[in-house]
C-alpha cells in the first residue's frame, strides 16, 4: 500500500460503493430475456443488507460474522458492538482473538501459509498465479501484513477454517423451477396472486442449517465450472456414481447450465467462518429450469458437504445459511414470483 492514509482511503470508497443501497424492480417472469445475462446487466448493486444477512435496512453492520462461539470450535470472539465495527472508528483497546483451526494450519492443498512463513509471500489485491487475491468489493488494506476484512472487525483474527488470507472465493448456484399442479399449471399463490417458485437447497453437514448448493472456486477454475461441480456434487452425488452414471449426469447439466441465467449477486458474504484477516465473497447465479423437463431427469441425491438435499418453495419464511435469504429473495423478485404474504412486502426493497 502507498501509505495508511491512501489505504484508508481506497477501502472507504470501495466499500462506500459495494454498501450502495438498492431497490430492486421486478421484470416479470415473463420478462427475462432468453440470452445469458452478465452481471452489469442485472442491475444490481452491492447491498449493505445482503451483506449482513439482516432484514433491518438501518443494520449495516456484519452479523454472523461476530457470533460466537466460532464454527467446529470452542472459541469464543472479542465481543464488537456495532458502532465499532468500521476500522475507521479508533479502538485502541481493540483486544481481538487469535484462532486459525488445526485443519488449515495442517497445510492442506487448499490452503495458504501461514503468513510469517519466509517462503510464502503472497500478491494481495491482483492474481496470484492461479489463486485469485482481488476482493470483488475492491481493494482491501494491509496491516502488518495480513489483509484487513473490508466490512468490518470481527473479533477474531486469523483465518478460522478458511483457507486463504484475504479473500476466500465461493460460487452458488440457484437451481429454480414453478411449482406445478398434476396437470403440469403453475401454481399460484392464494394471497400473492404470484407464481411459487421453488430451488435446490441442501442441508449443510458442518452446521444443520440450509442453504445454496455451493463450494469455494478451485485455483485456476473458472466460475461456470465451480457452479456446475459444486451443484452435481452437493445435490446429485456425482462423486460417488459410476463413470456412465457420471456421464449422464454430465450431460444433463450441461443443458440445464447452458440455460439462460442471472448472475444475482457478487461480493462478500456475511458468513459466520469470517476473521478479520480472512472473509468469504460469492458469486450466486440462477439458473432457471422454465418448463421444469431438465430437473425432471435429474434425481437429487445428497452427496459431499450435504447431508440432505429437496425442492424448497421460496418465500420470506425461508430460514437459510450466512446471506442465503436475500439471495434467494432477489431471486423471486427477478422472476416476479412470490415472496411475502404481505402486499407491501414486495415494495420496500431490501
Amino acid at each position: 500500500m502507498a501509505g495508511r492514509s491512501l489505504g484508508q482511503a481506497v477501502a472507504t470508497v470501495s466499500l462506500s460503493v459495494a454498501l450502495a443501497s438498492l431497490t430492486v424492480r421486478s421484470s416479470g417472469c415473463r420478462g427475462v430475456p432468453a440470452s445469458r445475462n452478465s452481471f452489469p446487466s442485472c442491475g444490481f448493486h452491492l447491498n449493505a443488507n445482503i451483506m449482513s444477512g439482516s432484514n433491518d435496512a438501518k443494520d449495516n453492520s456484519h452479523n454472523k460474522a461476530r457470533t460466537s462461539p466460532y464454527p467446529g470450535s470452542k472459541v469464543e470472539r472479542s465481543q464488537v458492538p456495532n458502532e465499532k465495527v468500521g476500522w475507521l472508528v479508533e479502538w485502541q483497546d481493540y483486544n481481538p482473538v487469535e484462532y486459525t483451526a488445526v485443519s488449515v494450519l495442517a497445510g492442506p492443498r487448499w490452503a495458504d501459509p501461514q503468513i510469517s512463513e519466509s517462503s510464502f509471500s503472497p500478491k494481495f489485491n491482483e492474481k496470484d498465479g492461479h489463486v485469485e487475491r482481488k476482493s470483488q468489493n475492491g481493494l482491501y488494506e494491509i496491516e502488518n501484513g495480513r489483509p484487513r476484512n473490508p466490512a468490518g472487525r470481527t473479533g477474531l483474527v486469523g483465518r478460522g477454517l478458511l483457507g486463504r488470507w484475504g479473500p476466500n472465493h465461493a460460487a452458488d448456484p440457484i437451481i429454480t423451477r414453478w411449482k406445478r399442479d398434476e396437470s403440469g399449471n403453475k401454481i399460484t399463490h392464494p394471497v400473492s396472486g404470484k407464481c411459487i417458485l421453488q430451488f435446490v437447497a441442501i442441508k449443510r453437514k458442518d452446521c444443520g442449517e440450509w442453504a445454496i448448493p455451493g463450494g469455494m472456486v478451485d485455483p485456476g477454475e473458472k466460475i461456470s465450472a465451480t457452479l456446475k461441480r459444486e451443484f452435481g456434487e452437493e445435490a446429485l452425488n456425482s462423486l460417488q456414481k459410476s463413470s456412465a452414471e457420471k456421464r449422464e449426469i454430465e450431460e444433463k447439466l450441461h443443458t440445464l447450465f447452458s440455460q439462460e441465467h442471472l448472475v444475482i449477486y457478487k461480493g462478500y458474504v456475511d458468513d459466520p467462518r469470517n476473521t478479520d484477516n480472512a472473509w468469504m465473497e460469492t458469486e450466486a447465479v440462477n439458473y432457471h429450469d422454465e418448463t421444469g423437463e431438465t430437473m425432471d431427469n435429474l434425481t437429487l441425491e445428497a452427496g459431499d458437504d450435504a447431508g440432505k438435499v429437496k425442492w424448497v418453495d421460496i418465500s420470506d419464511q425461508l430460514k437459510l445459511y450466512a446471506s442465503h435469504s436475500q439471495f434467494i429473495k432477489l431471486v423471486a423478485e427477478k422472476r416476479d414470483a412470490h415472496w411475502s404474504e404481505d402486499p407491501a412486502a414486495d415494495n420496500r426493497g431490501l
